[in-house]
């Protein structure tokens, strides 16, 4: 029973169930993307009981006549209620689903130097899971450290504020 609704949507409508929290840090976001996520029965109910990590994942492309875009080393463990499952890979390869349009755009960015393409988070749309993916720059170790340093300089303005 869902009793909560905000502005006509139901709360549980856009949950998070696994975030990429490398990602901000470690890179500097460009745009990023909606993709769909094909799974099997039992990986969709593991991802909603947030059995998925993002850690280590990436996003590959196998550039063949029609090039199809896959979530990599993504873990989804076992469903627990599923029972025996023997040939079960938890980090295989995971097909993205992407508009024809949106791929080319990927594939051309690509090219340049220095662009990849990350998971950020994965979320539930209405009964749909979805992966949002970024096409990013990795960030050197001094614009870490700059970050770094500026977050805590906010960190202590906000400090400051708030006894004043």
């Amino acid at each position: 029973m869902i009793l909560t609704f905000v502005f006509g949507l139901n709360y549980n409508e856009f949950m998070d169930l696994a975030i990429n929290k490398f990602a901000t840090s470690g890179y500097e976001i460009i745009s990023k993307y909606q993709a769909g996520l094909v799974l099997t029965g039992g990986e969709v109910k593991s991802t909603r009981n947030n059995g998925l990590s993002l850690r280590q994942s990436y996003v590959g492309v196998d550039n063949t006549a029609k090039p199809e875009f896959y979530l990599m080393k993504a873990k989804i463990s076992p469903y627990k209620f599923a029972g025996s499952q023997p040939n079960y890979n938890p980090e295989r390869p995971r097909q993205l689903l992407l508009q024809k349009n949106e791929k080319r755009a990927l594939l051309g960015k690509l090219e340049q130097k220095g662009l990849t393409i990350i998971p950020i988070r994965v979320y539930n749309n209405r009964n749909f899971i979805k992966v949002e993916i970024a096409l990013a720059r990795g960030k050197k170790l001094y614009e870490k450290k700059a970050d770094l340093k500026k977050k805590a300089v906010e960190k202590e303005i906000r400090a400051r504020m708030k006894y004043q």
